[in-house]
């Protein structure tokens, strides 16, 4: 058999996904590992301290030496618990905050799937992750960790209606929920990234949507349980949340869940209003004049770099931003952030059928 025809049967479809979905997994793996190291060196440096240092040059170690130390743990599983749930609740959380990276393109084509309701898809598993978190705090069958599962599905229940309304205004500018066509419709210079109004034609909307990407920013700390906004473990009040009886793997696997949502959040705000794998300095023209493998090497740093700067951010927020009190945290979402982005709606469509569209 011509070894072009087999990569097209049923058998050797297979082998190409299976071997993407492996490559992209152990590329969120290791870069989530030293994005920790980085978000530990951030914090340190804040308090004026060296942080991890030690274990391997300039600590680059230090989060594997973390891991197998929480795998080689024995799993503590407290009597009165539902062991199956008790198992299962980490599980769910770090393999439903994998299947979101299915529909990232990281550059032109390089995505596991490309689906036309990619942004549809994303929406059903980040709201399935609640689950993971619900379960996790029931199974331990103590009521701190109960009340800090209810925190934590209250919170992201909440900050996920105003993600949904801001992304609207994304969909409407693009036109399709497809992340590449989003993607390449802030093709270009970064005036037509969709943080700036998303070029000719709605480029007046900039005073509409970078406000919208800031809330977006706001919101997805918030759907991580990132401080300020981490009631969820809140240690002065709930100990440390719905995983306070979780130990070695259990625990590991919660914690890479949060971590692979957060660089995941931080990938969603370059691909929907940064631009994604775009540069923003070069033009389209020149970087399709390019050898394929020196354009998509650029493609694929400009997203990096963008995503790791996003992280960064995130991570800077902690320094400086006191925590809020749950009430707080609660008319923040449902008295700012909603009403604000339902009118972006309003005001993004109206410009769309009565302007663009007349």
């Amino acid at each position: 058999m011509d070894p072009v025809s087999f990569w097209a049967t049923p058998v050797g479809w297979t082998l190409i996904t299976v071997g993407q979905i492996l490559l992209i997994t152990v590329g969120v793996l290791v870069g989530v590992a030293f994005l920790l190291l980085a978000d530990r060196k951030v914090w340190a440096s804040v308090q004026m301290r060296k942080g991890p240092n030690v274990v391997g040059p300039f600590g680059l170690l230090q989060s594997f030496a973390d891991m197998i130390k929480f795998v080689l743990k024995e799993v503590v599983i407290p009597a009165g618990a539902d062991k199956a749930v008790f198992i299962i609740a980490p599980i769910i959380t770090v393999i439903l905050a994998f299947m979101a990276w299915a529909v990232i393109p990281f550059a032109p084509g390089w995505v596991v799937s490309d689906l036309n309701v990619g942004i549809l898809y994303i929406f059903a598993v980040s709201s399935l992750g609640v689950y993971g978190i619900i379960m996790g705090g029931w199974a331990s069958n103590s009521k701190y960790p109960f009340l800090g599962s209810l925190r934590s599905a209250a919170q992201m229940v909440s900050y996920e209606v105003s993600l949904g309304l801001i992304i609207i205004n994304v969909i409407l500018l693009a036109g399709t929920m497809n992340l590449s066509k989003i993607v390449e419709a802030q093709s270009g210079y970064f005036w037509n990234w969709f943080a700036f109004g998303g070029g000719a034609g709605t480029w007046p909307l900039v005073v509409i949507l970078f406000p919208m990407s800031i809330i977006f920013f706001i919101s997805a700390l918030a759907e991580t349980n990132r401080p300020p906004f981490d009631l969820p473990e809140a240690e002065s009040e709930l100990v440390a949340g719905y995983q306070v009886e979780y130990s070695s793997t259990p625990y590991l696997l919660f914690m890479m869940g949060e971590y692979v949502n957060i660089v995941f959040m931080s990938a969603m705000i370059t691909l929907l209003f940064f631009g994604g794998w775009n540069p923003g300095f070069l033009s389209q023209s020149f970087l399709e004049g390019l050898p394929a493998w020196i354009a998509y090497t650029i493609y694929l740093l400009t997203f990096v770099t963008k995503t790791v700067f996003w992280f960064l951010c995130i991570s800077l927020v902690k320094a400086f931003v006191p925590r809020y009190r749950y009430d707080q945290l609660m008319r923040l979402g449902w008295k700012v952030f909603l009403p604000t982005s339902l009118v972006a709606v309003v005001i993004v469509s109206a410009w769309r059928v009565f302007v663009v569209g007349a």
